[in-house]
């Protein structure tokens, strides 16, 4: 399979790492992995904050970008939504555009999702040894359904002892926009959320969603914890860390 990465924002300016795992788990799975040198964006800042103008110009990009792959793929399950469920929604009056959006949105998928549903990936090359707790993303949650994939890879590796934290499936505060807009709030969801964290005594917190993991890893460390390492399901289970 011919695989196009969409790298994120995210990604490519904090933690790069995160994407050359990606392609690592890719390529495992026997994927030809290319990665669109002009990608920028997936618009979604602009959409959250209501100028669809602006999402729109970056929608058309993404997709004159991604087309001609046979799927598409993002550590993201934010980035991912944006791409599969909200272009067509935002192109809707635009005939042309509205229907390569459909088009590419039957093609987008998020990391651990394509590994399972689609790749089958039956084994990972990591060797991660150690005890994590799991971060559900809003979005990649209850919009995508990733729930059971990330688990099911973990579960590959058998140095792994997963410790489910209270309230897996709630906010981490992050929410874009959301942070920077609700400044106090978010940061009294990002503590309960830490605290539910370090309750199960996990070594590592993970996720699938950058900005939902540096969310939790400032606030962590502005409480004071030095030592609990935060990290994408991509880098354990890549090995890349």
């Amino acid at each position: 399979m011919r695989i196009a990465l969409f790298v994120t924002c995210l990604v490519d300016l904090m933690r790069p790492r995160i994407g050359f795992a990606a392609i690592r788990l890719l390529e495992a799975a026997g994927c030809e992995v290319v990665v669109p040198a002009g990608q920028t964006c997936c618009g979604q800042p602009a959409f959250n904050g209501g100028d669809r103008a602006s999402a729109a110009l970056l929608a058309k990009k993404v997709i004159a970008e991604f087309d001609g792959f046979e799927y598409v793929v993002a550590p993201s399950g934010s980035c991912a939504d944006q791409i599969r469920n909200e272009y067509p929604g935002l192109l809707a009056d635009d005939p042309e555009w509205h229907g390569r959006a459909v088009a590419l949105a039957s093609r987008v998928h998020e990391l651990t999702d394509f590994l399972v549903n689609v790749a089958r990936l039956d084994r990972v090359p990591g060797d991660f040894s150690g005890s994590i707790t799991y971060h559900d993303s809003c979005t990649g949650l209850r919009s995508l359904g990733i729930k059971r994939q990330p688990r099911e890879l973990l579960a590959k590796l058998p140095g792994v002892e997963l410790r489910e934290m209270p309230g897996a499936e709630e906010c981490c505060g992050f929410g874009g926009t959301f942070s920077v807009k609700f400044g106090e709030v978010s940061a009294a969801i990002a503590e309960k959320k830490c605290a539910n964290a370090c309750f199960t005594g996990a070594d590592v917190i993970v996720g699938g969603d950058l900005g939902c993991l540096l969310n939790i890893e400032g606030k962590l460390r502005r409480m004071g914890d030095e030592t609990t390492r935060v990290l994408h399901v991509a880098e354990v289970l890549a090995g890349d860390r």
